[in-house]
């Protein structure tokens, strides 16, 4: 039976773990990409241009519904609404407890990209006045590195993805590698100025922000539409679906990715998800180590199909978890490539992207 191995095995397609398959593939490794949630495709899953009308509470959104299926998922109150609430998982299958008086709010993207298709944006450089913080208050422990040591990753980083701002000199919040910053609102430029007027110690300035202002690595500028959290169909915001898991699939000479896929049909509805993620993880645990590269079997006579065919295949039955957890034992590709690897309840079995 034909096999594959894998140099190096990455669970989860959020914004780490579209890191370390671009840095991990440009350093040669063969790598595999495993995401417990849904593909997305842009044309079809964002919605940042969808008119209120085209939704059926005309954006007010079912409240009772989105209470009952998504009471801290929705704390995320700007991004889980009936546009995007799509984009977190339901609290109603994926329950967790917290210990009583320390209630943590868990929120949670499954499919791929993960949360960086919804996240915040705002990027800043810590200081030391962050890193020596528990050596001068006397918590916890002391950092054991300082900016000096940590910046030339700053500057290694936002020069691939691309942050806006403006540079100020503040020691307290070190300058990076800026595009150009946004412009302000006249009222905003009309603050800043009469602070700097009355204050010689107070200063504003426009948020930095991983959203592009010109094109970057052949991705748009941004046009302020104003709702990244539903989506941006034109890659203007960082996120791992639109930089860094396509930066890991150009790695090398070939930008198709073929994988295996199999499809069930007649298999009843399975347990919450939380059971597909331990029978996944519990595979990999047992065939794949450090020191021993994982050797995963294709199940023979299944079609291998590209990227956008295994995305646009669906199948609308229920796979059971040992269905699906079998299913992770035949996920190979064919080219030495990154390979995301979406595993799903409701579409396809596994489909690459």
């Amino acid at each position: 039976m034909a096999t594959n191995t894998y140099d190096a095995i990455i669970v989860g397609s959020g914004i780490t773990g579209g890191w370390a398959a671009k840095e991990l593939t440009e350093k040669g490794l063969n790598t595999l990409v495993l995401e417990a949630g849904r593909s997305i495709v842009p044309e079809r899953d964002y919605v940042e241009h969808v008119p209120v009308w085209e939704l059926k509470f005309r954006g007010w959104d079912n409240r009772a519904e989105r209470e009952r299926t998504q009471h801290i998922q929705r704390e995320c109150y700007y991004a889980c609404d009936e546009y995007s609430n799509k984009f977190f998982v339901s609290d109603k299958d994926n329950p967790y407890t917290s210990a009583p008086g320390k209630h943590f709010s868990w929120i949670r993207g499954r499919q791929v990209g993960g949360k960086s298709i919804t996240w915040g944006r705002q990027s800043y450089r810590w200081s030391d006045l962050d890193f020596e913080a528990n050596l001068k208050d006397g918590v916890a422990v002391d950092w054991p590195i300082r900016y000096a040591d940590i910046a030339p990753w700053y500057d290694y980083v936002e020069e691939f993805a691309g942050i806006s701002g403006q540079a100020e000199g503040l020691p307290q919040l070190p300058d990076g590698k800026f595009l150009p910053p946004m412009e302000m609102t006249c009222v905003e430029q009309d603050f800043r100025d009469a602070l700097g007027k009355h204050f010689d110690d107070r200063i504003m300035t426009i948020g930095r922000s991983a959203v592009l202002t010109r094109v970057h690595k052949g991705r748009a500028a941004c046009h302020y539409c104003g709702v990244c959290h539903r989506g941006c169909i034109t890659q203007s915001y960082f996120s791992s679906l639109n930089s860094t898991l396509p930066a890991a699939q150009k790695t090398f000479s070939t930008r198709k990715l073929a994988a295996s896929v199999v499809f069930a049909s007649s298999m009843p509805k399975p347990k919450p998800l939380t059971n597909l993620r331990r029978a996944c993880f519990s595979f990999v645990l047992q065939h794949w180590s450090p020191r021993a590269s994982s050797s995963i079997p294709r199940l023979p006579n299944f079609p291998t199909v590209s990227p956008i065919a295994a995305a646009n295949s669906a199948t609308t039955s229920w796979i059971t978890t040992w269905a699906r957890a079998q299913a992770a034992k035949c996920l190979v590709t064919k080219t030495k490539c990154l390979s995301a690897i979406v595993l799903t309840a409701s579409t396809s079995l596994a489909s690459a992207t």
